[in-house]
């Protein structure tokens, strides 16, 4: 990623590829003059991709208005294209509409901020070595009825919303790939069955003896090895595995935050009995479900303890620092007790989720919200939410899906039927293209469609906490009666049906160092400048969400400081406001000393 060589597409990696980022010629467009490449005639900056202009480290650092850029490099095209092999071009994401050009010619367009796309571009490459590449990037920043999340409208950034990202911000990168090649492949567990569903899609030139072969291995057991006729450029297999029988046995072959055991793969595209393309991938035992009120992990009893995390550094923006950061994230929410995250109003990078996978930490997917609702809006939201779970559905840390956050985008869901249709559409549209996943329809409160319900407090007082969701309080009572941000739970005529219950946003309890710059501005929901008096009341709200057996899973805001948001457990560089083992204590229970 970024930086330095980390495969960008973790689940389907070849050998040959080359990352593009580094430094590219740049402009911004602010009347939006440009509308081909010859027609930039200046390039006065040069930006260090994938790092968006508004962050410091793309050498430009303006957090102003940008309505639209113009990114320009030159590359060489590689000297193995022969014997009809294609040379594919991929971006990670583009926030918000992208066009790109190889020497002139038009080869993708895409819109949507947050999710991967790509093209072939061998038509496009003149004879010789030396090719041009150019992206336009639009994003209005006043277009509340995008994708946008945590991107402020506003100058500057205000309450709970951010810098902007403008253009690229993930990684551009060159592949090389046969004429006929795996263009995608997915993995879905199915642990009642002991198996694994696998499909491929093949591009270029079709023959009937096409095969396809998948080789799964954990550690240096071989648990398949098998061929698969491809079909009309497809293949969609079940794989059986030999059941262990024993629990002890089938339980180190699951998936989960304490045992990430994972299954390699490889596979092979062979054409008239030869191997013409080879990809290595991973996959996981791993189910999700409920099951009276509870959440269910491989078929067992499993509290989600989450913590919330924005997906932002304050010289990078969305974009990570390096490959090395993003595991460092994994590795310190682990070390903070937590056995999850939820991705908040971001679609984290994959390189995120690969660590997440290897590691072990469950992840909730969350859609980035719009802040209107209209057609366009719903549209946008439909193609991205839909590109989004295409991408990461194969991802084993990946276990709940959230489409809608705190009815943002989705307003007055009590009184109009419109919104309240679209977070249900949402919830089924999400349900058929990933059944095995559970869904937070509108996470925080007014539910409509949802398998659990998210709860939004917070109180800073932890014995109100005990006192509004304690044992002697019964949980039709909170869900059907109490209200959240003053907003009511569920909806009429949308009952609590024994889903299970997650206070999903709860804490925020923010510390600023003295003498720090945003000491003045820093804030929380609620603040205290001492770190003692710090240290004892987060720990007591964490033990009191922890110690509630009404919830299946919490999840404390936050992981690190982001910009005026001060209520991170880790300061915005990622050091530990307390010593990670008093967080650990008071997230897992073990050794905790109530203060």
């Amino acid at each position: 990623m970024m930086t330095d060589n980390a495969y960008p597409r973790p689940q389907l990696r070849r050998s040959n590829w080359r990352s593009l980022n580094g430094p590219w010629r740049f402009t911004f467009d602010h009347e939006m003059s440009f509308r081909v490449p010859r027609d930039v005639t200046d390039w006065p900056l040069t930006i260090n991709v994938p790092f968006a202009p508004e962050s410091a480290r793309s050498g430009i650092g303006d957090t102003g208005f940008h309505r639209a850029c113009w990114y320009q490099r030159e590359f060489d095209a590689p000297d193995d294209l022969r014997d009809g092999r294609r040379l594919l071009l991929h971006f990670g994401a583009v926030d918000y509409n992208a066009r790109v050009w190889v020497n002139d010619t038009k080869v993708a367009v895409h819109q949507g901020g947050h999710t991967p796309f790509g093209a072939d571009i061998t038509f496009a490459l003149n004879p010789g070595t030396t090719q041009r590449l150019t992206v336009w990037a639009e994003d209005d920043p006043h277009d509340l009825e995008k994708p946008r999340g945590k991107q402020d409208w506003r100058l500057e950034p205000h309450s709970i919303w951010y810098p902007r990202t403008t253009g690229i911000w993930q990684t551009v990168w060159l592949e090389v790939v046969p004429e006929t090649y795996i263009s995608s492949l997915g993995w879905t567990p199915n642990l009642e069955r002991w198996e694994i569903a696998f499909h491929a899609f093949v591009e270029g030139c079709h023959t009937e003896k096409a095969y396809v072969s998948v080789r799964l291995t954990c550690g240096s057991h071989v648990l398949a090895d098998d061929s698969y006729h491809v079909i009309g450029g497809e293949v969609h297999r079940r794989i059986g595995l030999s059941d262990p029988g024993i629990d002890d046995y089938r339980n180190e072959m699951l998936w989960s935050p304490e045992w990430p055991t994972l299954i390699d793969a490889e596979v092979r595209l062979i054409c008239d009995g030869k191997v013409v393309d080879t990809v290595e991938s991973y996959t996981a035992l791993r189910s999700i479900g409920v099951q009276r009120e509870r959440i269910l992990l491989n078929g067992r009893p499993y509290t989600l303890r989450l913590v919330l995390d924005q997906g932002y550094w304050p010289d990078t923006l969305m974009t990570a620092p390096s490959d090395e950061a993003l595991k460092r994230d994994v590795e310190l929410a682990k070390a903070m007790g937590f056995n999850g995250v939820r991705k908040h109003q971001k679609i984290e990078d994959p390189r995120y989720l690969y660590w997440a996978d290897v590691l072990g930490l469950a992840v909730f997917g969350e859609m980035p919200s719009a802040y209107r609702f209209t057609p366009k809006a719903i549209n946008r939201l439909l193609r991205e939410w839909t590109e989004a779970i295409e991408r990461d559905s194969s991802h084993p840390c990946v276990v709940i899906w959230v489409p809608f956050n705190e009815s943002w985008g989705v307003p007055d869901l009590p009184a109009m039927p419109a919104p309240r249709h679209a977070v249900q559409a949402f919830y089924h549209l999400t349900k058929c293209l990933d059944p095995t996943r559970l869904i937070i329809g509108n996470d925080g409160w007014e539910s409509t469609a949802t398998d659990i319900i998210g709860i939004h407090d917070y109180d800073g007082d932890p014995g109100h906490l005990r006192a509004r969701y304690g044992p002697e309080v019964k949980p039709q009572e909170v869900v059907d009666r109490r209200w959240a941000g003053g907003r009511i739970l569920t909806l009429d005529g949308h009952p609590h049906k024994g889903q299970p219950i997650c206070l999903s946003e709860f804490g925020g309890v923010a510390y600023i160092k003295p003498g720090d710059e945003r000491y003045e501005r820093g804030w929380g929901y609620t603040r205290y400048d001492d770190i003692e008096e710090y240290r004892r009341r987060c720990c007591a709200l964490i033990e009191s969400a922890r110690s509630t057996a009404m919830f299946s899973a919490f999840c404390y805001t936050q992981f690190a400081d982001t910009f005026q948001e001060a209520n991170g457990l880790l300061f915005d560089d990622r050091t530990p406001k307390l010593p990670l083992e008093v967080i650990h204590a008071a997230v897992t229970g073990n050794g905790y000393v109530h203060p």
